[in-house]
């Protein structure tokens, strides 16, 4: 079964079509031969811009339609192209005198349907046309050559802006060749695309593999390797563009960092500045960046990157403006330099003084149990407490070392500013009430048991939770009634360790586990169990 919101795959299209239309009133839909357009067309004798390829990469094309860019843009059905008649349509409707350029794909369905078309109208409508093909993976001295990509948006915004400059068509269209000229782009995808009727993806990867060299079309790349960090993979997708374009030191490039059609915008994000580091080691500036998800291949988890050499003109027209909805809102004008955007650390180090055993063992034991910790809380909650843990307690070297003091300090302070989160803000209540527990008494269960009622205390007034609400309360609340019976410190852990396993069997009502309800009954409160493993730690210091 499909993935995909849909009715049906056969209206999965027509479906789409009809709610893009509502929600962009400037562009009218001609369902005879099947083409959209805008609205209002301009008056004005200028070259009019005619597009479009399958379904399936939106925004583009439909999303390029408006003033300073299309006219007019074609649809076909997933990946496949629009028919002739359907260009002829939009040929003529766009029309106003000055001839109508055509920006096509070079695929060869687009090719061969665009011809056509120009041969159908020639005899009373002048036409020209600019075939993209910019996908250095598919560059070949055989078949039909390189695809066309991300650099289409980049043709369709700077040949619209010429137009709309008053550029007449050849001039237009010698714009567009030249563009086509000085852009190549690159894909990479971690997971393929799944096509609206199908349940299995175009191909297949292991967990640990990425496909080098992807097209829009769903088509497996020329290598398959394993995955590699971001720096890596950037400089081998940016050394065959700059190796097709000749790009030399002291050049500007146009770059877009594009998402495929699932990845994220922080892994966009990311991209662009390992973009941006490789450029400045070869001396390449970007003068206009472009980051986001434009040109896609349906669900494909993956990213393109497209260079085009800039020069004063291709600037000058990439910066015009346009009301099409899918180009960015506000593209730059220039790119910042890279700087520190790491978070100020704190003084929370652990490293001075005698070994802190007990601690050293809670720490130890949920450095270990990172992996087990965001397992549960997928199923209990939201799934990010063992990020927060890990983030809070990874950076600690074992075996801690200070008084008890000063290392639950150290911890509280990490937990307050590197976790996130609500755990970060409760276990740092925690570990700081502990703290100046310690500092105000030498009896070690005497400064368990002020810490943890007062921790007990502030926890409660804060989020509310009562044992049975399924949080750390669960855990933390028998723990401190123990103490105040005087129980040993054995009992102590035990008593929070059933305070933990009770979560197993309990709805939440607050906390993170709200938000899943019955979904998470069945498994324990990863916080629970986390506080369970702090007392555990206390036995051999009773």
């Amino acid at each position: 079964m499909s993935d995909y919101i849909l009715n049906s795959p056969n209206t999965f299209i027509t479906d789409s079509l009809r709610g893009f239309v509502a929600a962009h009133p400037d562009i009218a839909w001609q369902s005879d031969p099947g083409f959209l357009h805008l609205r209002e067309r301009n008056g004005d004798s200028t070259v009019a811009l005619v597009s479009g390829g399958g379904s399936g990469h939106e925004p583009m094309h439909s999303g390029m339609i408006g003033a300073g860019m299309l006219d007019a843009a074609c649809p076909g059905l997933v990946f496949t192209s629009p028919n002739a008649l359907q260009i002829v349509g939009a040929t003529r409707w766009a029309d106003r005198g000055a001839g109508v350029l055509h920006i096509v794909k070079n695929y060869t369905g687009d090719v061969m349907n665009f011809r056509i078309a120009r041969h159908l109208v020639r005899d009373d409508i002048e036409t020209d046309h600019v075939i993209v093909s910019d996908d250095v993976a598919s560059d070949s001295d055989t078949g039909p050559g390189r695809r066309g990509t991300g650099a289409t948006i980049l043709v369709e915004k700077i040949c619209g802006a010429a137009a709309a400059r008053g550029d007449g068509l050849a001039t237009v269209a010698g714009i567009g060749r030249r563009v086509v000229d000085n852009a190549r782009s690159i894909s990479v995808a971690y997971h393929a695309c799944t096509m609206p009727s199908e349940s299995s993806p175009t191909f297949e990867l292991d967990a640990d593999e990425m496909e080098f060299g992807v097209g829009i079309h769903g088509e497996a790349g020329r290598e398959r390797t394993t995955r590699v960090g971001a720096r890596e993979l950037v400089n081998r997708m940016v050394d065959p563009i700059v190796d097709a374009l000749s790009l030399t030191h002291g050049e500007e490039v146009i770059c877009l960092v594009n998402g495929l059609g699932a990845a994220h915008p922080l892994e966009l994000d990311l991209v662009f500045g390992e973009v941006v580091a490789d450029l400045d080691r070869r001396g390449i500036a970007i003068a206009r960046p472009m980051v986001g998800t434009f040109v896609t291949a349906l669900d494909m988890r993956g990213v393109s990157i497209t260079l085009v050499r800039a020069d004063d003109e291709i600037l000058t027209l990439f910066d015009a403006p346009t009301t099409a909805p899918g180009w960015a809102a506000s593209p730059s004008r220039s790119t910042a330099p890279l700087s520190d955007t790491t978070f100020a650390q704190p003084s929370d180090s652990a490293d001075d003084g005698p070994e802190n055993e007990w601690l050293t063992r809670f720490v130890g034991h949920v450095q270990d149990s990172i992996a087990d910790l965001t397992e549960l809380d997928q199923r209990a909650g939201d799934g990010d407490f063992g990020t927060n843990m890990e983030a809070a307690l990874s950076h600690f070297s074992l075996p801690l070392r200070g008084s008890d003091s000063e290392v639950l300090s150290a911890i509280s302070t990490s937990y307050l500013v590197r976790s996130g989160g609500t755990s970060g803000v409760i276990f740092g209540v925690l570990f700081r009430e502990l703290s100046l527990a310690f500092a105000d008494n030498d009896d070690f269960e005497s400064a368990i048991r002020e810490g943890s009622s007062r921790a007990l205390a502030e926890i409660q007034d804060l989020g509310g939770a009562q044992v049975g609400d399924k949080t750390m309360v669960d855990a933390l609340s028998p723990a401190v009634d123990a103490l105040e019976d005087g129980e040993p410190l054995s009992a102590v852990g035990q008593k929070a360790a059933d305070g933990a396993e009770s979560t197993r069997d309990t709805t939440a009502t607050k906390g993170r586990a709200s938000y899943v309800g019955e979904n998470a009954r069945g498994v324990v409160d990863p916080g629970a169990l986390v506080v369970s493993w702090l007392y555990q730690a206390t036995t051999d210091n009773s």
